[in-house]
C-alpha cells in the first residue's frame, strides 16, 4: 500500500507497509528533518524530476559488511600504488554533481534532481551526508557520497571517469571508518563481487536502531 504523506506532519508509515517494489509512500518535501527521520527508519527518496516525491523502503537491502569485503588481487595492487589519493568532505558539491551528470549505462536522466542536490548539500552541512573523493594527479576522477546515520552509512551514488576510481572510493569508506555495514539499497552483479550480501528489512532496521555514536 502506498501512502500520502502529510506535508504538516514530518510523519512516515512503518517501512514494513511498502508495497512489494519497496514503495511506501508519496509526497511530504526534502527537508533535513524529514530525510533524517526517513533514513533513521530505513527509508530513501528515489525520482525523477518529473514525478513527485517517492519515498522507498525495500523488503530486502544488499549490503556490505565490512567482515565480508572481498578485494581482488589486482586492486589490491593499485591500492598498494601511489595512483589515487583520497580525502573525505573535501569536496562534497563536486562529487554529488558529477554523480548526477555521469552517464550509466541503461538509464535515461537522472534521479539526483537539483532539489535533491539542494537537500543533500543541506545534510552535509549539518554532518549527516559525507562524500569520499579520489584524485589522480590532483583532479577529482570519482567518489561517492551518502548518509550516516548510527554507524550505517546509506550510500546514495557513486561516479568514476577512470577506471577503478569508485571502486577505490567504496573500499576506502568500508575499511577506514567503523561501520556496521554499507547500505547499497539495490543489488547489482558490481557490488556482488565485492561481498555485498541481502538482508532482510527486518534484520536491517534491527541493526540501524542498535544504540552507538551517530559520528563518522
Amino acid at each position: 500500500m502506498v501512502f500520502n504523506l502529510d506535508p504538516d506532519s514530518i510523519s512516515f508509515p512503518h517501512p514494513e507497509l511498502a508495497d512489494e517494489d519497496g514503495l511506501l509512500a508519496v509526497g511530504g518535501d526534502l527537508s533535513a528533518d524529514r530525510l533524517i527521520l526517513a533514513y533513521e527508519n530505513g527509508i530513501f527518496p528515489w525520482f525523477s524530476e518529473d514525478s513527485p516525491i517517492l519515498w522507498y523502503a525495500p523488503h530486502e537491502r544488499f549490503v556490505i559488511f565490512p567482515e565480508h569485503l572481498k578485494i581482488s588481487k589486482s586492486m589490491l595492487q593499485i591500492l598498494k600504488t601511489d595512483k589515487f589519493s583520497i580525502t573525505v568532505d573535501k569536496a562534497f558539491t563536486e562529487v554529488i554533481h558529477s554523480c548526477a551528470k555521469i552517464e550509466r549505462k541503461d538509464q535515461d536522466g537522472t534521479w539526483i534532481t537539483s532539489d535533491m542536490i539542494d537537500a543533500y548539500q543541506e545534510l552535509h552541512r549539518i554532518n549527516y551526508a559525507h562524500s569520499i573523493e579520489v584524485w589522480e594527479n590532483e583532479k577529482l576522477v570519482g567518489g561517492l557520497y551518502g548518509v550516516y546515520i548510527n554507524q550505517v552509512f546509506c550510500g546514495e551514488s557513486m561516479f568514476s571517469t577512470v577506471s577503478n576510481a569508485s571502486k577505490a572510493a567504496l573500499i576506502y569508506l568500508t575499511t577506514h571508518f567503523n561501520l556496521k555495514f554499507v547500505d547499497c539499497q539495490f543489488h547489482t552483479p558490481h557490488l556482488a563481487s565485492m561481498g555485498g550480501t541481502s538482508i532482510s528489512q527486518q534484520e536491517y532496521l534491527s541493526i540501524l536502531k542498535e544504540q552507538n555514536a551517530n559520528t563518522l
